[in-house]
């Protein structure tokens, strides 16, 4: 079953490769969605795939790269949306 959710992602999670990681991860997991950096300092991450692999993808953001630090994140699903990709924003 496929699903999305957006997560906000908080901590030092800006300029330690937390994109580019949450990407590789997406990737590593078969999941589409993107990563920004929003203006309060943390990172918006949306996934969409099949539930297993985003729950994996979710559990995943709650870490993050050895650079991170994540203090807290804010999960939210969403609609599922129809795009094949991973991008950085």
């Amino acid at each position: 079953m496929k699903v999305c959710y957006i997560a906000k992602v908080s901590g030092t999670v800006q300029g330690v490769y937390f994109r580019a990681s949450a990407q590789n991860q997406a990737i590593d997991h078969g999941l589409s969605g993107y990563a920004h950096n929003q203006d309060d300092g943390s990172v918006e991450v949306m996934v969409c795939g099949e539930n297993d692999n985003v729950q994996q993808m979710l559990k995943w953001l709650e870490v993050g790269p050895e650079e991170a630090d994540v203090e807290s994140v804010e999960i939210n699903q969403t609609n599922t949306r129809d795009i094949n990709h991973f991008s950085i924003g």
